[in-house]
Formats: structure tokens, C-alpha cells, sequence
């Protein structure tokens, strides 16, 4: 039977949710730690700094915007794709508004590494389930097929855009920036590697 992307069992339907929601809490840690933010965090502060928006609500805002470049693409979003921008946004909130100051800079540094942590984590949920791209991939992807450009190289442009505009905007850029591009793809293999296979997957679950 075919794969839907907008119809699972509740248990992969919580397993998205539950890896967003994880996913969302790192993204505050790094964000937290002052350090240096993931590419799209930069861009999300300093959207934030010249607008009423929190960082979430401009990470939110942001997200569906980039939903709209997906149109010319004939990229298709699902159930995932929907729920990433929702609950990443809401999260980073939540856990802004629950942390507390965080005054030592030794503590500033192990916020930031347990945020990388965390977001590979979150990703082996959420990316386990396979219930439609997230905006960012879906641009990439999209990109790739319609222009014929490595997946490299794309990605790399992506990222690059929305930290220079960020950046200009004000988005805080440091070594936690460096750190997050070093780390991120080695924490998100060991979240697919170790976490996905033990969670409900859905190649073993009907949908419909």
C-alpha cells in the first residue's frame, strides 16, 4: 500500500511530534548559549530584532515563506512538513522562556554542545518517521531537481544566504556557528543510526 504523507499510525504521528519538539529544544540551547546560532537561528534572531516577532514567531514566519518557493518546484509537502514549522517554532520559545540566564561561560559552552546533541536526537525521531521534508530540505531538493545542482553545494548556498542576510540583520554569529556546521551531521547520523531503527518505523506500519 501506498505511503501517505499526511495519514500514519498514532505512533508514528507521535514520533514526529516528539522528535520536533525535541528538535526545537536543542535549537534553544544553541541559541541560549549565545555562542554562535545554527544558519536559519541567525537569520530567525535578526528578523526577530527588527520586528515584533520572537525568534520562534520569525522562525515560524520564516518557515512558511519558504513554503512558497517550494510552488514552482512541484515539491510536495506532508503532514511533517506542516507540523515542522509548528512545533520547532513553539518550542524555541517555550524553552527561551523556561531557561534561565545563563551567566557562566563554561555553562554557556555545555549548553551549547548538549543543544547539538539534542537536535541530532530530535532529528533521529523526526526524520525516522518520514512524514514529508522540512521546508529547508524540501528547498534543496526541489532546487536540485529543477536546476540539475549537486545536493552540496545547494545546501551550502542555502545556508550561506540565510546566515549573510542574519548576519546583516544582527543574528548572533560566532564559533557556536562553526561548532553547529562541524557537529550537526555527525549528532543527526548517530540520532538516524542508533534512534530510528528503535523507533516505530514506518515501513512496518500500515498507512494509508
Amino acid at each position: 500500500m501506498r505511503k501517505s504523507n499526511w495519514i500514519a499510525p498514532p505512533t508514528v504521528v507521535a514520533q514526529l511530534v516528539f522528535g520536533l519538539a525535541v528538535f526545537g529544544v536543542g535549537d534553544a540551547f544553541v541559541l541560549a548559549s549565545e555562542l554562535g546560532n545554527s544558519p536559519w537561528d541567525v537569520l530567525g534572531e535578526g528578523v526577530a530584532l527588527h520586528t515584533p516577532l520572537t525568534i520562534g514567531g520569525a522562525t515560524f514566519v520564516i518557515g512558511a515563506l519558504i513554503l512558497l518557493t517550494w510552488l514552482p518546484l512541484d515539491v510536495k509537502p506532508g503532514l511533517g512538513t506542516v507540523l515542522n514549522i509548528i512545533v520547532i517554532s513553539v518550542m524555541i520559545d517555550v524553552t527561551l522562556w523556561a531557561l534561565p540566564d545563563l551567566n557562566s561561560l563554561w555553562l554557556r559552552w555545555a549548553i551549547l554542545l548538549a543543544g547539538i546533541a539534542i537536535v541530532g536526537v530530535g532529528s533521529g525521531f523526526y526524520l525516522g518517521a518520514s512524514m514529508g521534508p522540512g521546508p529547508r530540505d524540501g528547498l534543496m531538493t526541489g532546487l536540485n531537481r529543477r536546476t540539475g545542482w549537486a545536493i552540496a553545494p545547494v545546501r551550502t548556498g542555502i545556508e550561506a544566504t540565510a546566515v549573510f542576510f542574519g548576519f546583516l540583520l544582527g543574528g548572533t554569529v560566532g564559533i557556536g556557528s562553526l561548532l553547529f556546521a562541524l557537529l550537526v551531521g555527525p549528532a543527526v547520523a548517530a540520532g538516524l543510526k542508533y534512534i530510528s531503527p528503535r523507533a516505530p518505523a514506518r515501513a512496518r506500519l500500515a498507512t494509508a
